[in-house]
């Protein structure tokens, strides 16, 4: 038993299982069967009650992910859940860490969960183009109303345990030590069994369904697991336990095997694959407790609030008063809408803002262990204010600019330590976006980069390493497609034709909707950089330009490629065709369908993608899939664009691209 991944102690009259299986105690076909083992050695022994928890930093953080793109080998996690549930006495599970997906439905399969403040519960198959496959939806109803939990699994949330408590997913939050509490809980229970299938489903009125359901259905895209997901919560009360069981098991195995879980499991590998780096063994990060930021506009305030809400001290530096308080309003605005959301509590809302300070004294960020500038868009202005911040920060602390396409090494060299610097590339609203580009130039040092790296995981990002070069990885992908887009309107689409055929696909928004969001002024501040340097036998579309000459600069002007109500709304404005026709280079325009639209900007990001994994600016294939999922709007369905590329007929991508290389024409570079 010594080498198994689940050991069998005794703690006076109760049994402990303790799972060990490092890193996340993983539920594998080994820890399947060791539990197995070890609960058919206590049939018939003298314990009266049973504890399982995990070694190490975690309970159970989910099923193995890497059995699910072959068949489940036996035993399978029903069987374990039904030695359990066939036991005479007890079992509590005792949760640190994350309890998630077939984590929690073992918790869920015990007759009682005690869990530690820092525990965190949830069912997020959902995420993995599935749905719970252990009897997770059918337990998960007899613990909280079918709404609430039409709401918990289509999300696929983590709830913490303070929260978990509220909602009766756990019985106990330990107060000390977990396993004292676990065994007292046990022992409290007597020789009662507390099976969760015997328990009645909470029902909800036809009404709050019917919400919970339509939200669902929004958010979740309309994607099968989702539409799987909800009538096995809504419908758990119109059959037997053990018939809804085995329903939701044959929706599980089948949604399992679909291409949709395939592409969604390649991007959960590509997003812990990258935030490594080869080579930097031995190398250590540097500690990060507190953190200057310099701007204290839309992006600067979004960065500070990571910062906050990840427990770091802030240093938030403007030029002016004035501008200051604009920032500090922002922020206390965005933590006074997470307390009204329940995102957070008063409390933690309270902590937050009191880790912040602002000046107008760069001085101010003298003992910051790290410092992210996210000033305005220009070269000029970003080598003053290194050249200025190198002579008040540490000598140790890393200095990070936010800039989106700037030449990072070119603004390194205005400091005495440009080994000390990196790119921080944000996404914005930076406090909801969860994807951060961590750039190092040449001359930055593997500690700087791995200090950048450890924030990124500090604030929750998904971290993905470029290399120098413009527009990184997702911009300068992005970009090719937004030209390649813009041609297409030139030739005779309409912008909402572009839009409408990509979000049909799958984009979260079209090309023109995010240009109008982001706002159309900074990729013009771009394309006016690149002037000097631009062949003029390249092809270039002037509209854009003339939107922007105009005042239509998107949504914060309420007018860009579309018009904006007063809500935000945007709707279709002729003057942008009468625009368009205008000033469209193209002498005969014509009519396109959705099939050509999403052809051609599939193969213009596709070859661009190549591009960029030729030229070195990014590390592997995933990290570009990743980048354009979490950056892009990229339907992650779809496993992101080489994932997708690499399951699509080759010919029709060659024909594809053929289409991109005519229509772009001189300068046109093909991936080899």
């Amino acid at each position: 038993m010594t080498d198994s991944p689940v050991r069998l102690r005794f703690e006076d009259d109760i049994a402990v299982l303790v799972i060990d299986n490092p890193p996340v105690n993983a539920g594998s076909r080994a820890v399947r069967e060791a539990l197995l083992d070890r609960l058919g050695d206590l049939v018939g022994s003298a314990a009266t009650g049973v504890v399982i928890v995990g070694a190490g930093r975690t309970f159970v953080a989910g099923s193995d992910i890497r059995e699910f793109g072959a068949p489940l080998e036996e035993p399978q996690l029903p069987a374990v859940i039904a030695a359990i549930e066939a036991l005479p006495i007890p079992v509590v599970a005792a949760i640190h860490g994350a309890a998630l997906g077939g984590g929690f439905e073992l918790a869920l399969g015990c007759d009682a969960r005690v869990a530690s403040a820092d525990a965190v519960v949830g069912l997020p198959e959902v995420k993995l183009g599935m749905v719970p496959g252990a009897g997770g939806t059918q337990r998960l109803v007899r613990l909280v109303n079918v709404a609430k939990a039409i709401d918990l699994v289509c999300s696929g949330q983590h709830v913490p345990a303070p929260e978990a408590l509220a909602l009766g997913l756990i019985d106990v939050l330990a107060d000390g030590d977990l396993l004292t509490a676990a065994l007292a809980h046990a022992r409290s229970l007597g020789t009662t069994k507390r099976r969760l299938g015997e328990a009645p489903v909470l029902s909800s009125s036809e009404t709050d369904i019917a919400a919970a359901a339509d939200k669902a259905m929004r958010r979740g895209r309309q994607r099968p697991n989702v539409v799987e997901a909800i009538p096995l919560l809504r419908d758990a009360n119109s059959a037997p336990f053990a018939t809804m069981l085995a329903r939701e098991r044959a929706a599980f195995q089948q949604l399992r095997s679909s291409d949709e879980a395939a592409a969604l499991r390649h991007l959960f590998f590509a997003e812990r694959e990258a935030g490594r780096v080869d080579g930097l063994a031995g190398v250590a990060p540097l500690p990060i407790h507190t953190v200057g930021v310099v701007g204290a506009g839309t992006m600067g305030a979004g960065i500070a609030v990571c910062l906050l809400n990840a427990g770091l001290t802030v240093r938030l530096i403007e030029q002016d008063e004035a501008a200051l308080w604009r920032g500090i309003d922002r922020i206390e605005k965005t933590l006074a809408a997470d307390v009204a959301s329940g995102r957070c509590s008063t409390s933690q809302s309270a902590s937050r803002r009191a880790a912040l300070t602002g000046s107008i004294a760069l001085a101010d960020l003298r003992d910051c262990d790290l410092i992210i500038e996210a000033a305005f868009e220009d070269l000029a202005i970003k080598q003053d204010l290194f050249a200025r911040l190198d002579a008040v920060a540490r000598p140790d602390a890393v200095l990070a600019t936010n800039t989106s396409y700037l030449d990072i090494a070119a603004i390194a060299a205005a400091t005495q330590r440009p080994a000390s610097v990196i790119g921080l590339h944000f996404f914005s609203p930076a406090n909801v976006m969860k994807l951060l580009e961590v750039v190092r130039t040449p001359q930055t040092s593997d500690q700087a980069l791995l200090t950048g790296l450890k924030l990124a995981r500090q604030i929750g990002k998904i971290a993905v390493v470029s290399a120098l070069g413009e527009g990184f990885i997702g911009n300068r992908i992005y970009s090719a497609y937004r030209r390649q887009c813009e041609f297409m309107v030139e030739e005779g689409a309409t912008p909402q034709q572009v839009d409408a055929a990509l979000e049909a696909f799958g984009f979260a928004m079209g090309p023109f909707a995010v240009s109008d969001l982001s706002g159309l002024d900074i990729a013009w501040k771009t394309r006016q950089r690149l002037a000097a340097t631009r062949d003029p036998r390249e092809r270039y579309v002037t509209i854009p330009d003339r939107l922007c000459e105009a005042g239509r600069l998107g949504r914060k002007a309420g007018a860009g490629w579309y018009r904006y109500d007063e809500r935000g709304q945007r709707h279709v404005d002729p003057a942008v065709a009468t625009l368009i026709e205008a000033n469209s280079a193209v002498a005969v325009r014509r009519a396109f369908h959705a099939e050509e639209i999403q052809r051609r900007a599939l193969a213009a990001i596709v070859n661009e993608a190549k591009l960029v994994l030729q030229d070195g600016v990014a590390q592997r294939a995933g990290d570009i899939d990743v980048a354009l999922v979490h950056g892009y709007g990229f339907p992650a369905w779809e496993g992101g664009p080489l994932y997708w590329h690499a399951r699509h007929d080759r010919q029709e991508t060659v024909k594809a691209l053929d289409e991109v290389e005519r229509a772009t024409g001189f300068g046109f570079r093909r991936a080899g």
